[in-house]
């Protein structure tokens, strides 16, 4: 396919819609932990446990998203004439930054050490500082201010230097270390592969559909245990090295960027047909769901088939569903999560900054009826619009993370 025949100049509202709802879930989900009497359709399912629950479903239809966005992120900057070599850097540039605040967002999941001095609550507040300090979005000027962005960028870097060395997990007191990549850190994974896939393959669509075809496959034989964790299983080392695993995540964002290129080659296509398309795309992915279920789990922690199949659908059909509420001129409806959808890092690293101000906060605490069943998924709803609406002060101020 000629890549110039596809247009990715016009943005692409939908997507940003979509990323916006997937973060606000996100976060709302996140907040379980806080309360008790959730029902059990947005939980996890536990390990093992055939079972796909709303929080099973968040993560996936992120990382599809991300796969959607990455045709208009790359075919833009060409588009502005930036050179192959800039566009790597670029990718190179933004993947160490989600390994860095995945590393350090994952290590502040188990608490910190007793013989730290410093308490985890006040370690986030220095961490989500040094994240804004370093990747917040500076004012381009030529005054002399310039050098104070640039002073406040390697101040970032020290604090998070001084974090990385007094840091000691409370379970085994280890130090800070790659490998705890957490939700950063995985889509750091996926977003580095497949760009690099897209940047060489461009707007192929037969290629990049047999190379999820080739992932999907990589992830049947994982479940079915094919791989095996053994010492001398070059195959299996050779998947852990470059965080391929399963291959799981990354079918589910090669087929976001599939699904981008499809719809936006063929964008002239008559409603209907679109429409028909589109069904047939989704009943393809839970038939396949279906039929891969009789052979595996659905499980998000063991990153099966038939939760890759699934979850492709669900996000198909919640993209379509947004871009026909956009075309019939509904966009303002969402305009409460904009925030969500434009500066989603932002959003995500909101809340753990929150949590240390209400851990300060030792004389405010809720009663335990207004964490339980009803009263508690509340109290997640207005957590996360409570995150939103920070997100929302922040850029207002001009304080956004760009990576």
């Amino acid at each position: 396919m000629n890549v110039n025949k596809t247009d990715f100049t016009q943005r692409n509202v939908a997507i940003d819609i979509l990323r916006a709802l997937t973060m606000v879930l996100m976060i709302f989900v996140n907040h379980f932990w806080y309360v008790t009497g959730v029902p059990q359709w947005m939980l996890h399912a536990k390990r093992g446990v055939d079972f796909l629950g709303l929080a099973d479903v968040v993560f996936p239809c992120f990382l599809f998203v991300v796969g959607m966005s990455i045709p208009f992120a790359i075919e833009q900057r060409f588009g502005k004439g930036l050179s192959e070599l800039s566009t790597v850097k670029h990718i190179l540039t933004r993947t160490f930054a989600l390994f860095i605040m995945g590393i350090f967002t994952m290590s502040t999941e188990w608490g910190m050490a007793s013989d730290v001095y410093m308490s985890m609550a006040v370690f986030k507040v220095f961490m989500i500082a040094a994240f804004f300090m370093i990747w917040n979005i500076y004012p381009k000027t030529e005054k002399s201010v310039r050098h104070l962005y640039t002073a406040l960028k390697v101040v970032g870097v020290l604090i998070l230097i001084y974090l990385a060395y007094i840091f000691r997990d409370a379970r085994s007191e280890g130090y800070m270390r790659a490998g705890w990549w957490g939700i950063l850190g995985a889509i750091g994974w996926a977003y580095l592969l497949c760009a690099f896939i897209y940047l060489f393959i461009r707007g192929n669509i037969t290629k990049l559909f047999f190379l999820w075809l080739g992932f999907v496959a990589l992830c049947m034989a994982k479940s079915s245990g094919l791989f095996p964790k053994e010492p001398s299983n070059i195959v299996y080392d050779l998947l852990n090295v470059l965080r391929i695993e399963s291959g799981a995540h990354i079918a589910l964002t090669l087929g976001g960027i599939l699904f981008s290129l499809v719809i936006t080659k063929y964008s002239h296509v008559a409603v209907r047909k679109k429409v028909i398309y589109t069904c047939a795309a989704i009943v393809a992915l839970l038939v396949a769901g279906k039929i891969s279920n009789e052979f595996w789990i659905i499980s998000k922690n063991g990153a099966t088939p038939p939760w890759v199949f699934y979850c492709s659908a669900i996000a198909i059909g919640a993209y379509s569903l947004l871009q026909w509420a956009v075309s019939k001129g509904k966009e303002s409806w969402f305009n409460i999560i904009k925030p969500a959808g434009t500066a989603t890092l932002t959003c995500y690293l909101v809340p753990y900054f929150m949590h240390s101000i209400f851990a300060f906060m030792t004389f405010f605490s809720l009663p335990e009826w207004m964490k339980d069943g009803m009263y508690g998924l509340i109290i997640c709803t207005c957590f996360a619009f409570l995150c939103l609406g920070v997100t929302t002060v922040l850029e207002r101020f001009r304080i956004k993370l760009k990576i």
